[in-house]
C-alpha cells in the first residue's frame, strides 16, 4: 500500500523542508536513481522505471532480465542511457519516439570488440587463478558510471579494482587502470578530467592525464578513512571533494588556487551508520546514510566550516541513492529524490520560502497531484 503523506512543514535554521511524493517499488530495494531530461530513472534489483515528471505518470519499464543482476548506476549521453550492471556489464539504450519505450541497442565491450581483441593473447589479464578475461571488459560488479560529453568519454569503475574509459562514439575501450587493492566503489570526474575513485580498501585516489602522455596516472591519495569509502562527489567548480564511508564520517577536502595537491579540511559527524551516498547541489551537499536518515550540509558564513542544516527522516532502511530532480536552485527551492533499501523513493521539498506544490506518487502507478 502506498505510503501516507504528511502535509508538514519543518524548519531548522531558516530552511524548510516537505516530502511531496512517495514511490513505493514492492519489497524490491531501490539501487540507483538518475533524472535526465524531466525523466526519473528507478532502479530497483535488475528492473528500471522511468517516470515522466512533466506530467506524472510512469513512461516505461525495462530490463526485465534477472540474469543481469542488480543495476548499480545510470547515465545519460544524449538520448541514450547507459546502464551498470551486476553481471559486469555497461549496456546502452535508446527510447522509441513513437511508443516512448526503451530498447536495448548495445552492450559493453562489443561483441565485435571482444572478437577483434581474442584473437591475440596479449589482450588477456590474470583476474583469478587460472582465469583471464580481456583487458577491456570489467569481470565484476560495475559500480558506477560518469559521461563527459565534452570530451567524449565515459568513465566506469568495478569491483574489479579498476577504472575504465571508453569513447562514447566508438564504443571502445580506451583505457583500465588498476585502481585500488580492493573493490572501487565511487567515482568522481572534475571538468578538468581529474578523476576520483574510491574502494574498499579505504582509499580515495587521484588520477590525471599527464600532458606528454596519453593514459591516466597516479597524483594523490587520500587515506584518512579507517574503512570502506562508499561514496564521493564534488562541487560545482571542483575544488572541494566530498567522501562518505563505512565509518559513518564525511571527509571534506579542498583544492587550493595556490596548491595542486587535494588536502584535508575536516571530519563531519552526524550520521550514526555507513555513508551510502552523496550528492552536491548549489552551495549545499547532501548525504543518505544506513541511519536511514538523509542530512543537508552547508558551509556557515562565519566559522567557514560545513555543518548540517537539516535532517530527513521516514526511511525505514538504509538511503541508497540521492538525486537532485532539478539540477539548478531555483527560487531558493531545491527537489532532492532519495531511495532505499525499503523499496521506496521519497521526493522533497527544500526550500527557504513558504510556497510548495504537493503531489503523490505510486510506483507503477500514475502520480496524483493533491
Amino acid at each position: 500500500m502506498p505510503s501516507q503523506l504528511h502535509n508538514k512543514i519543518f524548519s531548522f535554521q531558516s530552511l524548510q523542508y516537505r516530502r511531496i511524493a512517495t514511490f513505493n517499488a514492492s519489497s524490491h530495494h531501490i539501487s540507483c536513481l538518475a533524472v535526465h531530461d524531466n525523466l526519473l530513472y528507478a532502479a530497483a534489483v535488475n528492473e528500471i522505471s522511468v517516470f515522466d515528471l512533466s506530467n506524472h505518470s510512469i513512461m516505461d519499464s525495462f530490463n526485465d532480465d534477472p540474469t543481469t543482476g542488480f543495476v548499480k548506476s545510470i547515465a545519460f549521453k544524449e538520448t541514450k542511457i547507459f546502464t551498470a550492471h551486476q553481471d559486469g556489464k555497461i549496456r546502452i539504450w535508446k527510447i522509441n519516439t513513437p511508443s516512448k519505450k526503451h530498447h536495448l541497442i548495445s552492450t559493453l565491450p562489443t561483441v565485435k570488440d571482444r572478437l577483434l581483441n581474442s584473437m591475440l593473447p596479449r589482450n588477456y589479464v590474470n583476474v583469478r587463478l587460472h582465469k583471464k578475461k580481456l583487458w577491456m571488459e570489467h569481470w565484476d560488479t560495475v559500480s558506477g558510471l560518469i559521461i563527459n560529453e565534452a570530451k567524449g568519454v565515459m568513465y566506469s569503475v568495478s569491483w574489479d579494482k579498476s577504472f575504465k574509459i571508453w569513447n562514447l562514439k566508438t564504443q571502445r575501450c580506451l583505457e583500465s587502470v588498476k585502481a585500488h587493492d580492493d573493490a572501487v566503489n565511487a567515482l568522481v570526474v572534475s571538468d578538468n578530467g581529474t578523476v576520483y575513485t574510491g574502494g574498499a580498501d579505504g582509499l580515495i585516489r587521484i588520477w590525471e592525464v599527464a600532458v606528454s602522455e596519453r593514459r591516466h596516472g597516479l597524483v594523490g591519495t587520500l587515506d584518512k578513512h579507517k574503512s570502506t569509502v562508499n561514496a564521493l562527489a564534488l562541487n560545482g567548480d571542483g575544488t572541494v571533494l566530498f567522501s562518505g564511508g563505512c565509518d559513518g564520517s564525511i571527509m571534506v577536502w579542498e583544492k587550493r588556487d595556490d596548491d595542486t595537491q587535494v588536502g584535508f579540511v575536516e571530519s563531519l559527524c552526524g550520521h550514526s551508520a555507513a555513508i551510502l551516498c552523496l550528492i552536491n547541489v548549489g552551495h549545499s551537499f547532501i548525504s543518505g546514510s544506513s541511519d536511514r536518515t538523509v542530512r543537508v550540509w552547508r558551509r556557515g558564513k562565519e566559522e567557514g566550516g560545513f555543518h548540517c542544516c537539516l535532517v530527513l527522516e521516514g526511511h525505514e532502511k538504509p538511503v541508497k541513492s540521492l538525486v537532485a530532480v532539478e539540477r539548478r536552485v531555483f527560487d531558493g527551492v531545491v527537489l532532492i529524490c532519495s531511495g532505499s533499501l525499503d523499496g521506496e523513493i521519497r521526493v522533497w521539498e527544500i526550500s527557504t520560502c513558504s510556497n510548495f506544490k504537493i503531489s503523490k506518487i505510486n510506483h507503477k502507478n500514475s502520480i496524483k497531484v493533491s
